[in-house]
C-alpha cells in the first residue's frame, strides 16, 4: 500500500478517509461520533495516524488521541493543534 500525503485541512472528512484507509473499509462504514476502537482502530494504526499527521504539522500525541477516541473529538483537537 503506498501512503498518500496530502495538504488537505486536518478537519472531520479527511480524519474519516485516513481512518477508512488504515482500516481497509471505505469512508461512508467509519463513523464519527463512534469510539473507533470498537471500529477496528488498534495502536498501531492509531501510532501510523499520528505519524502522518505530525509528518503534515499537527502537533499531536498518542497520548491526546487514544484519551479521545471519536473523529468528532480527534478533529475538534486537531483543528487547535495544525
Amino acid at each position: 500500500m503506498s501512503e498518500s500525503f496530502t495538504t488537505e485541512p486536518l478537519g472531520l472528512d479527511r480524519l474519516i478517509q485516513d481512518v477508512a484507509e488504515v482500516l481497509y473499509v471505505e469512508p461512508a462504514d467509519i463513523s464519527p461520533d463512534e469510539d473507533l476502537i470498537d471500529q477496528g482502530l488498534d495502536s498501531i494504526r492509531l501510532m501510523t495516524l499520528v505519524e502522518r499527521w505530525r509528518a503534515e504539522g499537527a502537533r499531536i500525541s498518542f497520548v491526546d488521541l487514544a484519551e479521545r477516541p471519536t473523529l468528532r473529538e480527534w478533529a475538534a483537537l486537531l483543528s487547535t493543534a495544525a
